[in-house]
């Protein structure tokens, strides 16, 4: 098929999948087909696609799960007054949860507990993984065999990020707004968190104050 005709079809098929696709998923559509495009040709038409949203409204952005249609966050504002829709607030406890576990995963429950000095509410584990952000990586091998936690899949989509080598590092985030504009940190982002970004820029920001934490804990 050439690029001309695939990159509309492929367009298609971004704005309407309600999950982000891979190459290997867009691929597997045009199966049968008698001019079947390579996978290299996908990526190449998606490069090109992505070229082409640049600086506009909408955007394609490519994420752990593969490509997906999303808002540009540049715009989110006007998005989030048409909707009207009150902005998630997240427990101060639930951010640090998720911090420790998305930047010292893989992470008993008790580890985590060590590390914040407090116990963790089964409420807190049982919403992120709800949300599908955590999920059970194995079990410990250590008497009571606890469960090991870690970031899933769909934290990374959430959170437009690629692998968890694209969270902020810890020595980056001593001057996060120019880690990424998108990244600016908000003093009140706790209680006003519209936004994936913001909310990684909260966790990133509790994953750095807890890095004396880490170090004692890992010298003990």
């Amino acid at each position: 098929m050439q690029l001309s005709k695939l990159k509309p079809v492929i367009e298609a098929l971004l704005s309407a999948a309600d999950v982000p696709l891979s190459v290997n998923h867009l691929y597997d559509l045009f199966n049968g087909d008698l001019d079947q495009p390579g996978k290299d040709d996908i990526r190449q038409a998606l490069h090109e696609l992505m070229n082409e949203y640049q600086d506009k409204g909408v955007e394609i952005k490519q994420v752990a799960s593969g490509f997906r249609f999303q808002i540009n966050p540049d715009y989110s504002l006007w998005i989030t007054r048409l909707l009207q829709q009150k902005p998630p607030r997240y427990s101060r406890a639930l951010l640090e949860t998720l911090a420790l576990i998305a930047y010292r995963q893989p992470i008993t429950r008790g580890e985590i507990e060590a590390i914040r000095g407090v116990s963790v509410s089964t409420n807190i584990i049982k919403t992120l993984q709800e949300r599908e952000w955590v999920k059970t990586l194995g079990h410990k091998d250590v008497p009571g065999k606890p469960s090991l936690y870690g970031t899933s899949s769909q934290f990374l989509d959430y959170f437009n990020l690629q692998s968890l080598n694209d969270l902020p590092t810890l020595s980056e985030l001593k001057d996060l707004d120019k880690f990424h504009p998108e990244l600016a940190f908000m003093d009140d982002v706790v209680q006003n968190l519209p936004q994936p970004h913001q909310v990684l820029a909260e966790l990133a920001d509790v994953a750095e104050q807890a890095d004396d934490v880490f170090e004692e804990t890992d010298a003990s």
